[in-house]
């Protein structure tokens, strides 16, 4: 499939009063047309300074990108030309209404005035806009003015679409609404790369994700393949003062794949295994068997915060959080 994004070693470093920090610190990526590439992290992770690079709003202290067939250092102004860039900030401005932005948008971009307004409508529309397209958007929801920026950054037909943590702030109906929008988008030939801290967010949307640390990519792949990588299911039994005992039990076993060293202080075992709906049987009739009494027993499917932690050693919840 044909890469409409390339980037190598790719950094920036500012200054401050404590010296030089790395913000992004040389990063590989590859981005292919057609699909939602997320960009996974915590806030100070390097997403956004990494999105304003490519979007040519950040000049890159280092390192070489290729933006839809363009060099980033080189062709600065062809980049902008191919590229929509949807920053966390609103990007419109409050006294005018939607239709009005949108056209003045279109004619930044050398649109006739017919062109820039058949647009507007075109987009206006599929947002499902139209009802309050000439309202001022100091009036408009949340989720509406959401969706105007997305209108802004799509108003020339970019081939690639940035998204600067697009969700953040709307409610559960408003998120639902943009994902949708998203996935339209792609299913038209839109290329879309968006920041998110939200690992929902990226499992549900996302073709493929790149989970950034510290300036640093830790992990890249679908979310599926990254969650598999990690060690399978997740089975917590717990069989009160008999744990040790438990434990010796299910050491070794063909169905498990990583069994803990010690116990830990809430007495709970929990065990890595390849598939949970196979291996909870197998469990509960070694412990019948050995005249263990199970108390509580649970699966749960590995998470993206299951991966950030595998990589890092710290939970996304909490560093997010």
């Amino acid at each position: 499939m044909e890469t409409v994004l390339q980037t190598r070693g790719l950094r920036r470093s500012f200054a401050s009063r404590r010296g030089v920090v790395e913000a992004v610190a040389g990063i590989d990526l590859k981005i292919k047309v057609g699909e939602i590439f997320g960009f996974l992290g915590p806030n100070g992770a390097g997403k956004t300074t990494t999105l304003r690079m490519l979007a040519t709003l950040l000049s890159p202290s280092g390192g070489d990108a290729t933006v839809a067939g363009f060099d980033l250092r080189r062709a600065p102004n062809r980049v902008r030309e191919h590229v929509g860039y949807v920053g966390q900030q609103p990007g419109a401005d409050p006294s005018l209404t939607g239709r009005t932005e949108l056209v003045f948008q279109g004619r930044l971009y050398r649109m006739s005035a017919a062109e820039a307004g058949r647009r507007a409508d075109e987009l206006l529309s599929i947002l499902e806009l139209t009802d309050c397209a000439d309202r001022a958007t100091e009036t408009y929801s949340g989720g509406q003015r959401r969706r105007l920026d997305v209108g802004l950054g799509l108003m020339h037909r970019p081939e690639l679409l940035f998204l600067d943590e697009p969700t953040t702030g709307l409610d559960p109906q408003s998120r639902a609404h943009l994902w949708d929008e998203a996935r339209r988008l792609r299913e038209g030939g839109t290329t879309i790369f968006l920041t998110t801290h939200y690992m929902d967010e990226a499992d549900a949307l996302c073709d493929r994700i790149a989970i950034i640390d510290q300036g640093k990519i830790v992990a890249e792949g679908t979310p599926q393949a990254l969650k598999a990588e990690i060690a399978g299911d997740l089975v917590v039994i717990g069989v009160g003062d008999r744990s040790e005992t438990a434990l010796a039990l299910l050491r070794d076993k063909p169905f498990t794949r990583e069994v803990p060293d010690r116990i830990p202080a809430n007495g709970r075992i929990s065990l890595y295994v390849d598939r949970g709906e196979t291996a909870m049987p197998a469990i509960l009739r070694l412990l019948d068997g050995a005249g263990l009494s199970l108390e509580t027993i649970a699966l749960a499917r590995p998470s993206l915060d299951d991966v950030f932690l595998h990589k890092t050693g710290r939970s996304l919840r909490e560093v997010a959080g």
